[in-house]
């Protein structure tokens, strides 16, 4: 903690505790090359950036959103963010609602992390506020209902034809997932916690048939899109694929659905911290996005208590990743430091909704 985020020149990063997250002399370099503005850039941090970072760059009269992951070391295979600019560009010809990528870079040599750029899109992301326009109880439950038809039109891509095979694998996918955040629990635990081993073994025994596989997202929820201020809601776009794979799609209602607060929700981390907009009046509840989603889609949801509690301990595992770099001093978000009870409240909540549905 204590070293700057952004610095002008690579030799201003050399004696810095921590390296910065970037360095205008090179990516001033990088955009000229690709004509992208002119002149001296100036740097935003935008977002709620607990996971991979995103920064708003202005150059001349351009102004583009760059994307890279937070500081090392980082977990196996997590905050990849040009497996996550190949999804954008792929989907960029179908109806799911995603920015423009203008370029990518693998060269570390430039900020020390790979990085993707892509258009600027306007909008909000609502997670405590609303914006007026659109802060009714009929616009609330607009909002809810264009989240869940958004990721209908994810689930509803032909990810083969679109480019995407190889992906991921079609087959086994929650397997894979019990797999592999079981090793990365391994990897991110700074304590003990047999709550989160609990968790995995129920999931481990109870694990339900998958249907046909689709695009996943992996991290959907309010918090990770754009709307537009104006009436009526529309959704702008979805953000966040760090996650995504090939896989099934009722993982993601689950997800949706386990981080969604209705009104009489107790406050706990497992729901208020990712949802507090949706306890308000409007906004449909989390049985009414189930049907939404099964209607629009022509999938009955089945086993969706195993799908949230599938999330909740991912989300618990995943955190504790995030909680480690606080710890270590790598980066001085506070609100990572509410994950010491925070992961151990989501694996719990993964038990109670694995027991009571």
């Amino acid at each position: 903690m204590g070293s700057p985020d952004v610095v002008d020149t690579p030799q201003d990063a050399s004696g810095l505790d921590q390296p910065p997250l970037l360095v205008r002399e090179p990516l001033e370099r990088f955009l000229e090359a690709r004509e992208i503005g002119s002149g001296p850039i100036t740097v935003e941090r935008i977002g709620e950036g607990h996971s991979n970072v995103t920064f708003l760059i202005r150059r001349g009269d351009e102004r583009v959103v760059l994307r890279r992951p937070p500081r090392p070391p980082l977990p196996p295979s997590a905050h990849d963010v040009l497996r996550e600019a190949r999804l954008l560009r792929a989907l960029e010809g179908t109806a799911v609602r995603v920015p423009r990528v203008i370029a990518t870079c693998d060269d570390e040599s430039v900020l020390g992390a790979p990085f993707y750029l892509m258009d600027e899109l306007h909008g909000s992301v609502i997670t405590t506020e609303i914006p007026g326009a659109i802060d009714t109880p009929e616009a609330r439950r607009r909002i809810g209902e264009e989240l869940v038809d958004g990721l209908v039109e994810v689930h509803r891509v032909d990810w083969r034809a679109c480019g995407l095979e190889g992906y991921g694998k079609p087959t086994g996918y929650l397997e894979r997932q019990l797999r592999r955040f079981t090793g990365l629990w391994e990897h991110n635990k700074t304590r003990e916690l047999q709550v989160v081993e609990d968790a995995r073994d129920w999931l481990t025994r109870n694990m339900p048939e998958s249907p046909e596989s689709t695009i996943v997202h992996g991290d959907y929820r309010l918090g990770n899109v754009m709307l537009a201020d104006d009436a009526p809601p529309r959704l702008v776009a979805i953000f966040d694929w760090e996650l995504s794979t090939i896989g099934d799609p009722f993982a993601d209602v689950g997800y949706l659905t386990a981080t969604w607060a209705e009104a009489d929700d107790p406050p706990d981390i497992a729901y208020s911290n990712l949802s507090v907009a949706t306890r308000r009046e409007g906004f449909p509840g989390r049985d009414e996005l189930v049907a939404r989603y099964e209607e629009r889609s022509g999938r009955p949801v089945s086993a969706l208590g195993w799908y949230q509690a599938l999330a909740l301990w991912r989300a618990a595992v995943f955190m504790e990743g995030n909680y480690r770099r606080y710890t270590a001093g790598l980066t001085d978000d506070p609100y990572l430091a509410h994950f010491d009870e925070g992961v151990p409240a989501l694996a719990e909540k993964a038990l109670e909704l694995a027991h009571t549905r």
